[in-house]
């Protein structure tokens, strides 16, 4: 018999296993940090999650997509359940101006590239590599100033389009990038919206994407140190301007990248 359990958490960063968890925020593209009675396996929303270990007590790292309705919610550890709730949270609205009208409008001919593209990012955000234990304490992936614009919904020339799903760190053309934790590249290429885009698993459903790269100077299936460069800043696909889109996925849900961040 399945029991279930309900929990309420109040959590900041803290060592586990000699790393820093990621900041506990259970709101629509954030992450909920839950306490469970043992390392096994975990599913929230019929997906395998992220669970890390310490000395004495293990974690499941849920991350929470942009979509979630605020309200009660819960995962699956082992033979019980464990209820925890989402907390409603409200992202502004950002008006953007895109030179590129075709970078809004695609033509007929762009549609079947997006697709492909689309199917090959979802393919690697989908990844459960057990191979690798995630490093969750991120370092910046470049130096720069940072936006909130997380979760942002945006209005392109006056359209409304999906919300906006990674940090932007904007930085002059040619910023050296580095990965933030230790992964394995997954993904590479030169999309339509996201321009030269690399992928980086980081192990357990933990994959974070870096769009709008000047050179990218990695290879699929480089073995990546903390730390390591993998390319510039740029402004390829549909940019205002020079910076990076970095993006954090954990269970297949897109999430807030400063959640990861120890400086935050």
């Amino acid at each position: 018999m399945i029991n279930k359990l309900t929990l309420v958490i109040v959590m900041a960063t803290y060592p586990i296993m000699g790393l820093t968890m990621p900041i506990h925020n259970p709101v629509p593209g954030g992450v909920a940090v839950i306490p469970i009675d043992m390392l096994e396996n975990a599913i929230f929303n019929g997906t395998r999650i992220l669970t890390l270990k310490n000395n004495s007590r293990a974690y499941a790292i849920v991350g929470i997509p942009l979509s979630a309705k605020p309200g009660n919610s819960e995962i699956i550890a082992g033979e019980r359940k464990i209820g925890f709730t989402i907390k409603k949270y409200t992202y502004e609205t950002q008006h953007l101006t895109i030179k590129n009208r075709r970078k809004v409008n695609p033509l007929p001919e762009d549609l079947k590239r997006i697709t492909r593209e689309r199917i090959e990012m979802n393919s690697a955000f989908r990844r459960f590599t057990t191979s690798i234990v995630p490093d969750t304490n991120f370092i910046p992936p470049v130096k720069g100033r940072r936006s909130s614009s997380f979760g942002l919904r945006r209005i392109l020339n006056g359209q409304p389009r999906n919300p906006h799903s990674g940090m932007d760190i904007a930085a002059p053309e040619g910023t050296p990038i580095i990965a933030p934790a230790n992964g394995i590249v997954v993904a590479l290429g030169n999309y339509f919206f996201n321009g030269k885009t690399i992928l980086i698993d980081h192990g357990y459903g933990l994959v974070t994407i870096y769009c709008h790269l000047e050179n990218i100077t990695v290879h699929l299936d480089d073995r990546l140190n903390k730390g390591s460069i993998i390319g510039s800043v740029g402004q390829t696909g549909r940019v205002t301007g020079p910076h990076l889109h970095w993006g954090v996925s954990l269970n297949n849900a897109r999430i807030d990248p400063g959640l990861f961040l120890s400086d935050e």
